[in-house]
């Protein structure tokens, strides 16, 4: 699916320059890490949709490391890649807010099957293919869903959807916020999500979240 737009008045990555290899981040001393997985297809995420404009917002938080990175295979968003990738790259781990928008959405719900996270932002999430063959052979909807497992890994559990989202229609989110109980925000008007001002209630929320 076509998980991407030009961000507007994006802003620059930061200036800090990372060690080979590794994501860039801001924050740190021991902050929450909140790590963006983007959607797929995307290109450069500190150019696309809001994920850099999320990064600088969440950077002025108190607290807060901001973690965001390039994904490997970008387009077909492989699991087997990006799982990986989250977990060894963007260090995803129990210390973690994993927010994952469309595919990485998808990623992240795979990800806390097997491994504990802090919590879990969804952002336009699904749970089958919708029929594409790409999204089949991306492996995630190979098996069925471990949603217990995902429950019991995930400390909270926060979903947004859009009613008028053109590519995941709305009873996809609403099947995974029935079987993972989730905080689940149905949104009118916000097609899939794709500008800072769609996921400004998300950002609100999940604020609220981390200063408890």
């Amino acid at each position: 699916m076509a998980d991407a737009v030009p961000a507007q008045g994006a802003p620059d990555p930061p200036s800090a320059v990372p060690m080979a290899g590794a994501p860039l981040s801001g924050g740190g001393g021991g902050a929450t890490r909140v790590v963006i997985v983007p959607g797929n297809g995307g290109g450069d995420v500190w150019d696309c949709n809001w994920y850099a404009e999320a990064y600088a917002t969440m950077a002025g938080w108190t607290d807060v490391e901001p973690v965001l990175d390039n994904m490997p295979d970008p387009v077909r968003a492989r699991e087997k890649i990006w799982v990986p990738f989250m977990r060894n790259k963007l260090n995803v781990g129990a210390g973690t807010v994993v927010i994952g928008h469309s595919s990485g959405a998808v990623a992240a719900m795979r990800l806390a099957e097997e491994h504990s996270v802090k919590g879990l932002v969804l952002v336009s999430a699904c749970h089958t293919d919708l029929g594409s063959k790409s999204e089949r052979q991306a492996g995630y909807y190979s098996r069925p869903w471990q949603w217990e497992k995902i429950k019991a890994n995930a400390g909270f559990i926060l979903q947004y959807h859009s009613d008028d989202d053109p590519f995941i229609p709305a009873a996809e989110a609403q099947h995974v916020a029935k079987n993972l109980a989730s905080e689940y925000h149905e949104l009118p008007g916000q097609s899939h999500y794709f500008t800072l001002n769609s996921v400004q209630p998300m950002l609100h929320e999940l604020r609220k979240k981390l200063a408890k």
